[in-house]
């Protein structure tokens, strides 16, 4: 009878109405991050794929060709130099033997030459390259901690003075083109004004913007100006938003200081959407650097992909711009993996 007993007796009993627990589930949910990460490289890589097909079939639809610029006038005076100057060059194979070769250059590091000054295309990319980039993480650095820092104070002093000085001021800025910053700049810091700072980088032919530092100040003042509204305004949303939530009341009534509020809280939970516009504003970075440096003749890649367009540079045109597309797929995933781990409640399995 005891044996019976045991056999009937009921096992543990479940809550009414509450499903089973799930084992955690693998892989997306597992491991979101990596996931994530995963997902954006490969969009990323067919996105360049594409861009790469795009810009090599775009340039090659232009009237003439490599050999015909190369040799400028003597093309129609001497064709057996101009044959086998386009042998040399490839262009008397089809057009995917010709995508091929440029596209497989492109990792080999043969990226051929420039039309204009026979330099090969690395080489004079290069220098430009490495001062777009040291121009653009300047600017990003120093308007992310200026637009954090004013949205949050504008946050804390919410409908005073500085917010509604700080919001009328983004407001204006916003308006303005990047031209119209850097015109006002140097009329105010180059000219009879305040003959400050000169109004054009001028450098040396690769050279790089470290040896002459002031060059980089009217540029990146210009970059700033025109950046740090966007991050303050979101800041300011975000924190107040934050400041307004039910756990920093709670935080409030159990008596923590509003400084240790302020930064173990609010600051953090502020932090993770306003990443995503930081980030959008290193992507508005890549092309805004090309009106920037075009008007204070900033030997960086944005001249010297105007340049390029000018004398239908069409080596330097095609390297420049799956530069900027890669870097525009790099700062995107960049910013989704850093939002996903500013956000913890993004990161917990579910």
């Amino acid at each position: 009878m005891a044996g019976a007993r045991a056999v009937l007796r009921p096992g543990p009993r479940r809550a009414a109405g509450r499903p089973p627990a799930a084992a955690p589930r693998a892989g997306r949910a597992a491991h979101p991050v990596l996931y994530l990460f995963g997902q954006r490289a490969a969009v990323g890589v067919f996105t360049l794929f594409v861009v790469s097909v795009l810009v090599f079939l775009a340039t090659e639809v232009l009237p003439g060709n490599a050999a015909n610029a190369i040799l400028g006038r003597n093309a129609a005076s001497n064709p057996v130099a101009l044959h086998r100057l386009e042998a040399a060059l490839h262009l008397n194979r089809g057009l995917l033997d010709q995508y091929w070769l440029w596209f497989s250059g492109l990792f080999t590091g043969n990226l051929g030459h420039s039309l204009v000054n026979g330099q090969p295309v690395w080489s004079y990319v290069e220098p430009r390259l490495i001062n777009s980039a040291v121009l653009m993480l300047v600017t990003g650095v120093i308007g992310s901690l200026a637009g954090v820092a004013l949205g949050a104070f504008a946050a804390l002093r919410k409908d005073g003075w500085f917010d509604h000085a700080t919001s009328v001021t983004a407001l204006a800025v916003t308006s303005l083109p990047e031209f119209v910053v850097a015109i006002g700049l140097v009329i105010l810091f180059s000219t009879v004004v305040a003959h400050l700072l000169p109004a054009v980088s001028l450098l040396p032919p690769g050279t790089y913007a470290w040896n002459a530092p002031q060059l980089l100040i009217l540029p990146v003042v210009t970059l700033v100006i025109v950046i740090v509204p966007y991050i303050q305004r979101m800041m300011r949303a975000a924190m107040i938003e934050a400041l307004e939530s039910d756990y920093v009341e709670m935080a409030r009534l159990k008596g923590v200081p509003m400084w240790r509020i302020v930064l173990m809280h609010a600051l953090p939970n502020a932090t993770a959407p306003t990443i995503q516009v930081i980030g959008l504003n290193f992507l508005y970075l890549a092309g805004g650097v090309v009106v920037v440096e075009y008007v204070f003749a900033f030997p960086g890649i944005g001249q010297g992909l105007v340049y390029a367009v000018d004398n239908r540079d069409i080596p330097v045109i095609q390297f420049i711009v799956v530069v900027l597309a890669a870097f525009y797929v790099f700062m995107n995933i960049v910013t989704d993996v850093i939002a996903l781990l500013a956000t913890p409640r993004r990161r917990i399995p579910r």
